[in-house]
């Protein structure tokens, strides 16, 4: 689609008028009356306020003409996957994974890829050629090629550890130390947990990135562990294969 198209379509799914739109991103109705006519397109400014505004990233406001890649993992990018920077803008060069609210969440090149490599065995990947891959491909994206530039000094790293000792000293009977902490999209681990009330509840934002990891129970059988944080909770469940009868252990506020 051409970019008058998109704005269109957008506008229409979200319910908006072109007065409505015209004020959420500032500026009148005759303009976006001009974009959608395809007499002009929207400056580089008013792009990012459509993105945020409607989620997307600017390369689909200009009609897609490129094929994004993560930066970080070399993961293929569409507008459900693309990370966020601090002020919500989609950022185009980033998956969810590899870079939330502004945050780059991996800092060692070799973590990314044992990260990667069980997700890729499922496209038929061997581990061998899995590893042999990323090592060739990672060295060449913008991130790894700049990372003194845009590493955080180990910030990160240093808050990640401080959260794996807290979710350790909360000694939860037969789960095992955690050791490492993935970064987890919203909507692949936001389960739904049966309350003794009779209702149900979900936790997690869908659209946000966390930190966590499954962990084998130490009892045994099928049930297994999951473990899920931010700067503001701490959450542990034990749930089935894919998820499958969940069942709260622990929220915690921090």
């Amino acid at each position: 689609m051409n970019t008058k198209d998109v704005i269109y379509e957008l506008r229409k799914k979200n319910g908006l008028s072109q007065d409505e739109l015209a004020e959420k991103v500032f500026v009148t109705r005759q303009a976006v009356s001009r974009w959608e006519n395809g007499d002009t397109v929207p400056n580089t400014e008013t792009l990012k306020l459509l993105s945020q505004l409607f989620n997307v990233s600017i390369n689909t406001l200009l009609g897609s003409p490129r094929q994004m890649i993560c930066q970080c993992c070399g993961m293929p990018l569409d507008d459900t996957i693309i990370g966020k920077d601090k002020d919500g803008t989609p950022n185009e060069d980033y998956c969810k994974w590899c870079y939330a609210d502004g945050q780059y969440t991996y800092s060692d090149m070799d973590k990314l890829i044992e990260v990667c490599i069980p997700h890729m065995a499922k496209e038929g990947f061997s581990e061998e050629q899995a590893r042999a891959y990323m090592k060739r491909k990672l060295p060449k994206l913008d991130y790894w090629k700049r990372y003194e530039e845009l590493s955080d000094g180990g910030e990160f790293e240093a808050f990640k550890k401080k959260l794996i000792d807290e979710i350790n000293a909360l000694g939860i009977e037969g789960m095992p130390k955690v050791e490492r902490l993935n970064a987890l999209v919203g909507s692949y681990v936001n389960l739904t947990y049966p309350l003794p009330s009779g209702m149900s509840v979900r936790f997690l934002d869908n659209d946000a990135t966390y930190l966590g990891n499954q962990l084998e129970s130490e009892f045994g059988g099928e049930r297994c562990f999951g473990v899920l944080a931010n700067m503001d909770f701490i959450l542990v469940s034990t749930y089935e294969h894919e998820g499958k009868n969940p069942e709260l252990v622990l929220y915690k506020k921090r």
